[in-house]
């Protein structure tokens, strides 16, 4: 067990992931960040005695457009909380004949295709530019995809993730031309989530749930809002145990290079930002800035 009242892992999904037997809940919390309110209420206790915080990304009842998610202040509550490990949880559509629906993919890789989103916590004087070769945490990513596995789901390690912006699925033209790109899957939510996370020097991986094989699969019935929801209703069992297995293996220090992403990340002259600036980033910058 891990002697902490910060959240060890915070899960970005939906609001049904947290209802499990394992879980002990003991707060809903309010909060407000820099950067407006989050999502829905934290929702904090215990799982397999290590305190966890839940975040439901669409808002509870899911009421928010992929587009109009406020992805800044979701991350950065949870790093106001002490958390410095997300785990999102999200479905996708496969790219590739051997994803299949029910299938697990933890990605090692991402292209942001969005146009309509905050990407980064910076500017109005402050600027900094965050090194992404590998955007996924890898050794969360490893846990994660032990964990799964444990849990008795069949994982795909590995393979690049495309977020469009959505609320539409795609058109057989895209779902072709990504295929031809080389992406295994697609969602609409992972970027800038995760580009934000590295910002924020949290460890961040992706649980994505294969629903369907988007369109371009002329032998199976094209993505739909009802196919995405059964596959997921199905799948929240597997979701929840991984959660538990993973829990359980968070102990000690984190051995990535996540928790000092933006050591050399500032070109600002440290003279030169604005003190309103740093007081709204002070819970992204605040051991760079003291």
């Amino acid at each position: 067990m891990i002697a902490s009242d910060q959240p060890v892992l915070g899960v970005i999904g939906g609001t049904g992931i947290y209802e499990m037997d394992d879980l002990t809940i003991d707060s809903r919390l309010e909060l407000d960040t820099p950067f407006g309110p989050p999502s829905s209420p934290v929702i904090t206790g215990h799982l397999a005695g290590v305190r966890v915080a839940f975040l439901a990304r669409h808002g509870v009842g899911h009421v928010i457009l992929p587009s109009e998610v406020n992805y800044r202040a979701n991350l950065a509550a949870f790093k106001m909380l002490g958390v410095d490990r997300v785990v999102s949880i999200s479905a996708v559509g496969s790219l590739r004949i051997d994803f299949a629906p029910g299938d697990l993919v933890i990605p090692d890789q991402l292209f942001d295709l969005t146009h309509k989103r905050e990407r980064s916590f910076f500017g109005e004087g402050l600027v900094a530019h965050v090194s992404a070769p590998e955007p996924f945490c890898p050794d969360l990513s490893r846990r994660l995809a032990e964990s799964s596995s444990r849990a008795g789901g069949r994982v795909h390690v590995g393979g690049t993730s495309i977020t469009i912006e959505g609320p539409r699925f795609s058109t057989r033209a895209e779902s072709n031309t990504f295929r031809s790109w080389g992406m295994s899957i697609v969602g609409m939510t992972t970027a800038p989530e995760a580009f934000l996370a590295r910002e924020a020097e949290l460890c961040y991986a992706v649980m994505a749930h294969v629903t369907d094989y988007d369109v371009w699969h002329l032998e199976e019935t094209p993505v739909s809002v009802e196919m995405v929801l059964d596959t997921l209703n199905a799948n929240t069992r597997l979701a929840q145990a991984c959660l538990v297995e993973l829990t359980r293996s968070l102990a000690g220090e984190r051995s990535c290079s996540c928790p000092d992403a933006l050591r050399e990340a500032f070109i600002t002259r440290r003279e030169a930002v604005p003190q309103e600036t740093l007081a709204r980033l002070r819970p992204i910058v605040g051991r760079y800035f003291p």
